[in-house]
């Protein structure tokens, strides 16, 4: 596993389907590949290229004693049981804050993990989530920003800073990728 939580939270957002499979592989301690993809809809190219970032990671492996219909056909290594759990507390965070799956972008969970209650400035965050590009970095603050996670203020001189932090909404959904 990656030092730190951003390096792993960035691994676990370069799949879009990969929290909620690796949530559903700990829930149900493994899975066929039908039963996932039939659980959230997905094509087969989708899932296999999420299982192979899975695997990359070495997060899931391919059950060794698999075969028997009532066998997982994949499962969690052990690296994976403890990033399983994690994922499962974000999609529970997710459910209760009714944000869904898609509803955030790549680099939304290492900035609402990076940002504390204290305000920063955009070039403070930056620096925390390196290397994130200025543009990304922007696009994502925007769309926490839709989502209630962040609060954006403008300090008052010349010209105008302005400053985010986490709203109460943001720091829940923190606790629940904290642990």
């Amino acid at each position: 596993m990656p030092p730190g939580p951003v390096p792993l939270l960035r691994m676990l957002e370069a799949n879009r389907w990969a929290i909620p499979v690796l949530a559903l592989l700990h829930r149900e301690q493994g899975s066929r590949f039908a039963v996932i993809a039939r659980a959230f809809d997905l094509p087969h190219n989708s899932l296999a290229r999420c299982l192979a970032h899975l695997k990359a990671c070495g997060w899931v492996v391919p059950n060794p004693g698999h075969g028997h219909p009532l066998r997982p056909e994949y499962v969690l290594t052990e690296a994976g049981l403890a990033v399983g759990a994690l994922c499962a507390r974000i999609a529970a965070a997710q459910s209760r804050l009714k944000l869904g799956a898609g509803d955030l972008p790549r680099w939304s969970l290492p900035l609402v993990v990076g940002l504390g209650p204290d305000w920063a400035r955009f070039g403070e965050i930056q620096a925390r989530l390196a290397p994130v590009t200025p543009r990304a970095l922007s696009t994502t603050l925007k769309a926490v920003i839709d989502e209630a996670l962040v609060q954006r203020k403008l300090e008052d001189r010349y010209p105008p800073l302005p400053l985010y932090a986490l709203t109460g909404k943001g720091a829940d959904f923190a606790a629940a990728m904290a642990g």
